[in-house]
């Protein structure tokens, strides 16, 4: 008799030991999302974008959109805007993940605080302009990026990030004097939509 009291007893405690462990486990191994689509814009631009999880904090962000050019002046006989195809792919780690879920803030859609390298290709493919026959060179840029993006409310999301990295020019390829490289800044303020 004293067996079958004690069985169901024993039944609870490894139930309740299961889910304490499971809880605590849950707390410290918060997790970026599996996938992640949506849509940005911003002054500069308009992006489509995909992040994919790499590991509880990284994922690896591709993205694909316009960069917008602005040019004016007496030099010009009218100010001048250029969108032009931008491809870029950006590892990230969102560091703090851990921090914001012991301190009950979201972390839906990867909102938190992170660093990347962002890595950007413009193609000479074509370009949308004021001006006439306009042709830009094709460069890329890697760009060491720190950035925060967050939620407001289920779908949309804001995301701000700086950055200061290398750019090169494929000049000769566009018919212009020569290749050459050139410091790149990454400046951004977006705001965007989850799917």
């Amino acid at each position: 008799m004293l067996k079958n009291k004690t069985e169901p007893m024993m039944k609870k405690l490894l139930i309740l030991i299961f889910c304490g462990l499971s809880i605590i486990a849950k707390s410290q191994t918060a997790s970026v999302e599996k996938s992640t689509y949506g849509i940005q814009t911003g002054f500069l631009g308009i992006w489509v974008h995909n992040e994919k999880k790499l590991s509880n904090q990284t994922t690896l962000r591709s993205e694909i959109g316009f960069d917008t050019g602005l040019w004016g002046g007496s030099f010009y006989e009218k100010t001048g805007f250029v969108l032009m195809p931008v491809i870029t792919v950006e590892p990230r780690w969102y560091y703090n993940v851990n921090k914001r879920v012991k301190k009950g803030r979201r972390i839906e859609g990867n909102s938190g605080n992170f660093i990347s390298l962002k890595t950007s290709y413009h193609p000479d493919w074509f370009v949308i302009s004021n001006y006439d026959n306009l042709r830009v060179a094709p460069d890329i840029s890697i760009v060491p990026t720190w950035g925060i993006r967050r939620n407001i409310g289920n779908h949309f999301t804001y995301e701000a990030g700086i950055g200061i990295g290398y750019s090169y020019f494929f000049a000769k390829n566009a018919r212009y004097l020569e290749n050459e490289g050139d410091v790149a800044v990454n400046l951004h303020l977006r705001i965007g939509y989850r799917f």
